[in-house]
């Protein structure tokens, strides 16, 4: 059984998950989420029958601080950290990942995210594209699936792929969306990743922003089309002579029509904009495009 651990991210619910499943061996946890919701996250941990001391295995879908700032915590505790091989560095010695996070979110840094330690490298495991992590009996393949990060991997166990960030965001019935931050966004390598997901035929994604879908070819349709429209639309406007200053606004006000739309509330408006704040792909997109034209990808 998988459990699902509401990390009641800036105290919005069903906003960032954790998964937590028995593996026979004890807890196996997928994605810890940011140190600032440790908290939550041990309480839904405790709810589920175990304590942080418990959990020796943690997966990780990639270093992102809304996906791994937690990671260090249960490596006190001596679990292992599975990731990424372009992640070990990172989290082995998180200054640069932390000193990149604090230029974009300056004093929010601390009741963002919360702190961010160094893991020992021998507790963190590399995994490389398809191979299979058996813990008990259960047994995980990784895919490498870059585009929203170079360090991504969607774990696949028994025809339920964990899919990070790869295949986007959808919160309840809300719109399906891409998470387009920086510096990694690379549009054509996404799609392959995309591909990859759908060639895998699975029953379920369980999306990290937020839960369970069960349309699998629909969510993926979906999230091409926004990926699409999106790179679209700022291209237009960086084409235009426009400033990343001069269409962010603009480009959160696109974002935020589109939920209205829905005839969505100001909860669940919230929600989305917490999972995945739309200024932060205008920085993506722009950083996407402007490689793209200097030939760099």
């Amino acid at each position: 059984m998988i459990i699902t651990i509401d990390l009641e991210f800036q105290k919005n619910a069903c906003t960032i998950a954790a998964y937590i499943i028995e593996s026979g061996q004890g807890p196996v946890l997928i994605e810890t989420g940011p140190h600032s919701c440790f908290e939550a996250l041990k309480e839904g941990i405790e709810a589920a029958g175990y304590k942080v001391e418990d959990i020796k295995h943690v997966l990780l879908t990639h270093i992102h601080l809304d996906h791994a700032g937690a990671a260090w915590a249960f490596a006190q505790n001596e679990a292992t950290i599975y990731v990424h091989p372009f992640g070990v560095d990172h989290l082995a010695d998180p200054s640069k990942l932390m000193e990149s996070a604090k230029r974009i979110y300056q004093d929010k840094m601390d009741t963002l995210w919360g702190e961010m330690k160094a893991i020992p490298k021998k507790q963190l495991q590399p995994i490389a594209h398809e191979e299979v992590v058996q813990i008990g009996n259960l047994k995980f393949t990784a895919w490498h699936t870059p585009g929203h990060a170079n360090h991504h991997i969607a774990w696949e166990m028994g025809g339920i792929i964990f899919t990070g960030d790869v295949a986007g965001v959808q919160i309840g019935e809300g719109p399906v969306v891409a998470p387009l931050p920086p510096p990694d966004i690379n549009i054509e390598v996404w799609k392959e990743s995309i591909e990859l997901l759908r060639s895998r035929k699975a029953k379920a994604f369980y999306l990290t922003h937020y839960g369970a879908v069960t349309q699998v070819d629909a969510h993926l349709d979906a999230l091409t089309t926004n990926i699409d429209t999106l790179a679209a639309w700022v291209k237009e406007h960086l084409d235009a002579g426009e400033s990343i200053e001069e269409m962010t606004p603009k480009f959160d006000e696109l974002a935020l029509e589109e939920l209205k739309k829905r005839e969505m509330s100001e909860v669940e408006i919230a929600q989305y904009q917490a999972a995945n704040p739309a200024w932060m792909s205008v920085t993506g997109l722009v950083r996407y495009w402007t490689k793209k034209a200097e030939g760099k990808l």
